[in-house]
């Protein structure tokens, strides 16, 4: 996993979407089973937002960034189906998201926004990581194992997740989504 390096005062942090049980302990017992060392450390989820660096006076201002954009969006549906990859360019195997990527993508381009501002270093593209970094073979038992793999569920808010001393990211801040399905913006 590609991290930012953070100084000793500051926070690092991350906002996703999590995947709610009990598609969670499947996805994440799958991400074990085929190796991945980050399987325990990460929360299954769609990111919105990929490791950023903050200093402890800016995460204020990023919490009410992401209350604004939060009450800008109505819950939604997600459905996940099937396995594909993102190799050769990364070693990557996720589940798919079929249903709800409009409103994924339209809480991606907002969250980075103001003070969460950043540059891609890859187009966005909403998924769930089953596997990652681990040999070609566990790859392609990634790839084979979860191509059948189906959940849905409704999104009803975002969280903000902290990245520990210890490496595992904990969900600290939830955000619920409160605008009408009529009046959401970008829905």
């Amino acid at each position: 996993m590609n991290l930012p390096e953070r100084g000793p005062d500051q926070v690092r942090i991350g906002i996703a979407i999590e995947v709610p049980e009990p598609f969670a302990t499947q996805l994440q017992d799958a991400r074990a089973r085929f190796g991945d060392p980050l399987a325990r450390s990460i929360p299954p989820h769609v990111t919105l937002l990929g490791p950023t660096v903050l200093d402890p006076a800016g995460l204020d201002a990023a919490r009410a960034h992401l209350a604004a954009v939060a009450a800008t969006a109505a819950p939604f549906q997600v459905h996940l189906r099937g396995s594909a990859t993102f190799r050769p360019i990364s070693p990557v195997v996720f589940i798919q998201v079929v249903e709800g990527i409009a409103e994924c993508e339209h809480l991606e381009r907002t969250i980075r926004t103001g003070p969460l501002a950043q540059e891609l270093r890859f187009n966005y593209h909403p998924h769930v990581t089953v596997a990652h970094e681990v040999p070609d073979a566990a790859l392609d038992a990634a790839f084979d194992e979860m191509a059948t793999y189906e959940a849905r569920f409704e999104v009803a808010g975002f969280s903000l997740y902290e990245h520990g001393d210890d490496g595992v990211w904990r969900p600290e801040q939830v955000f619920p989504l409160t605008a009408d399905a009529g009046t959401a913006t970008g829905s």
